[in-house]
């Protein structure tokens, strides 16, 4: 009788009470819950971002005023000495010589490139015209001291920029360079760089 009445005791000391620990089962579902819920919440917050993105790249940025050409890019700019281009550990869109001459027809012709749009996007980072793709900074006489690397790697600026060369090499006008240009180009990407008019003739 003694003997029964102690495993009694030891079975009920080997049973948890209500305020203790969870038992191994209770604690994988208490686990499981909080997955669920933290999984829960991480994809109805993406799904609100993605929402949020859609809809703003729906609605279409408000075109920035177009920026006065300075007035020393109102006129040609040839230049004995150039910068060194950007160097990059790839190669081009483009043959390398015809980025180089995109390079310098930016630097010593502001007078057409300033009045020329771009159609890659590059309004987003500020751009007003074809030159900013190639020419960063100038100094008070009109020199370039720095280029803009962005034109190394889009196709788009390379091409607007070299056909702007051609036209302009066979003649062509400022005026009739920038109609041709938005023609081939217009609607690319939805939108172009804020680019001034050129004057009227």
């Amino acid at each position: 009788m003694v003997a029964i009445m102690g495993r009694k005791s030891s079975a009920k000391a080997q049973m948890r009470t209500p305020g203790g620990p969870p038992g191994p089962p209770t604690l994988l579902i208490l686990v499981i819950a909080i997955v669920i819920a933290v999984g829960g919440f991480m994809y109805a917050r993406s799904g609100r971002a993605a929402a949020d993105t859609t809809q703003s790249s729906a609605q279409p940025a408000a075109a920035a005023p177009a920026a006065a050409v300075p007035e020393i890019a109102r006129g040609p700019h040839p230049q004995k000495t150039l910068p060194p281009l950007p160097v990059q550990a790839y190669a081009p869109p483009r043959p390398p010589d015809v980025v180089r001459a995109a390079y310098v027809f930016a630097a010593e012709h502001p007078e057409v490139l300033s009045y020329v749009p771009c159609f890659c996007g590059c309004e987003r980072g500020g751009h007003r015209g074809n030159e900013d793709c190639f020419v960063s900074a100038r100094d008070a006489n009109g020199d370039v001291t720095e280029w803009e690397p962005h034109g190394l790697d889009c196709t788009v600026c390379i091409d607007v920029a070299t056909e702007a060369r051609q036209m302009f090499t066979s003649g062509a006008s400022v005026r009739d360079i920038r109609a041709a240009v938005e023609k081939k180009w217009a609607g690319f990407h939805g939108g172009h760089t804020p680019t001034p008019q050129p004057a009227a003739p």
